[in-house]
């Protein structure tokens, strides 16, 4: 049952960003490989993957199996947070209130008084339970040049969140039920609710980038990612009774805006073999927000404010043609819109390579940003592995995340040659 809800939450916020445009869904997407890497691909993203990692990367020296083509058609991951089962909870409120309902308009005292009593240890259980579901999908075409090299990307990240809120006022009614005073219709006048809170990014853009050689012989690469994106905000509160997740997404819990915006990267390889190279990107430079509806203040509601603030980002990697290891670190942070954690991710990634037909993959990354009095569930250390496989000239990538909170799954088709 959980498994079942859970789904439909997410296919149903999912398919209202797909509808509401022609790209993609989700925010900060990353690469399988990445994803499986730690989250890192400052300093080491394929041509295919720098679209959205660093365009800078597109014009840096690849295997000679990856330096004229890079595809990825498409790239998928998927995070869940829900320590408490908090979509259950749900219903199984709903079956508690439904049975108090019937046992008031039946005059039958002591079942009213025991599902009372269930009730109100379910509500109070249920507040502030949260759950969190992050999402993103991206396509991307690279074609790497001596003179220029140029790509183009349509990705984002979607991030939903969903959140018990007990009303104190919901103990006194159920409290003089449970005492034996019958209210008919008490039921009705529960306020307990359900909310929704959800946030999308949605980005289509082309990137280009090129090798600048200095006058010592090194060369700096240089990129940047023109691009369209659109912000969507969700904001969807009822009261524990009437709570449907599959209503969230009505005109007056969303606002949308759209905008023009810009990532630039740069990279740079250093060494006697130039085994050593890195990068830093900074994307969104133009800051963009958006704030929600908020439709139902007297359920609670507040106009949040989502907000795509420029973010940097410093990388360095040491790679060989069996090996790659490789660290990164956000100098900025970012804050977090619904019932989340801010983030700020210090990540370390490798990658063993066997002889191109095969990739082993792991990372760690621990979030700077993690604090006591976040509003949702914390983000903190978080464990990545992942198995890349060559064949025919078809990539296939796949990635495993895990945490103290977080189960997640990443999954990529791509070629390059």
């Amino acid at each position: 049952m959980h498994q079942y809800r859970l789904s439909r939450l997410f296919i149903a916020v999912g398919l209202s960003v797909a509808t509401s445009s022609a790209l993609a869904s989700p925010q900060s997407f990353m690469s399988s490989r990445s994803f499986a890497m730690g989250g890192t691909g400052v300093a080491i993203a394929h041509p295919a993957s720098a679209t959205s990692a660093n365009p800078a990367m597109m014009a840096a020296d690849q295997h000679d199996w990856a330096d004229d083509f890079g595809l990825t058609l498409p790239s998928v991951n998927a995070r869940v947070a829900d320590e408490e089962e908090t979509i259950d909870q749900v219903d199984d409120i709903q079956d508690s209130i439904d049975r108090l309902e019937s046992a008031i308009e039946s005059n039958n005292s002591a079942e009213a008084q025991q599902q009372a009593g269930e009730l109100r240890k379910q509500l109070a259980a249920f507040d502030k339970d949260t759950v969190r579901a992050n999402l993103g999908l991206g396509l991307a075409v690279a074609v790497p040049g001596k003179k220029i090299s140029m790509g183009v990307f349509s990705n984002g990240n979607l991030t939903a969140t969903v959140r018990g809120e007990y009303d104190e006022g919901d103990d006194a009614i159920l409290a003089s039920i449970e005492g034996g005073i019958l209210i008919p219709g008490a039921t009705d006048d529960l306020n307990s609710r359900g909310k929704i809170l959800a946030s999308a990014v949605l980005e289509a853009g082309v990137s280009f980038a090129h090798s600048l050689e200095l006058s010592n012989g090194d060369s700096v690469q240089l990129g940047i990612s023109p691009k369209f994106v659109r912000l969507q905000t969700f904001q969807y509160t009822e009261t524990i009774s009437g709570f449907d997740d599959n209503d969230f997404d009505s005109d007056d819990s969303q606002t949308e805006k759209s905008g023009f915006n810009l990532d630039i990267g740069a990279a740079y390889a250093f060494g006697e073999e130039k085994e050593w190279n890195a990068g830093i990107v900074v994307k969104n430079l133009i800051p963009m927000k958006l704030d929600s509806a908020a439709s139902r203040p007297q359920l609670g509601e507040r106009v949040r404010t989502l907000k795509l603030n420029p973010m940097a980002t410093v990388g360095i990697a040491h790679t060989s043609n069996y090996h790659v290891v490789t660290a990164e670190l956000d100098l900025t942070k970012k804050e977090a819109f619904g019932f989340e954690d801010d983030t700020q991710w210090l990540a370390l990634g490798a990658e063993f390579d066997a002889f191109r037909y095969a990739q082993l993959r792991a990372g760690v990354r621990y979030n700077l940003a993690s604090n006591d009095d976040n509003d949702g569930i914390a983000e903190e250390t978080q464990f990545t592995a992942g198995l890349g496989v060559n064949l025919l000239g078809v990539r296939f990538d796949l990635g495993a995340l895990f945490s103290d909170a977080d189960i997640g799954a990443s999954l990529e088709l791509g070629t390059a040659f």
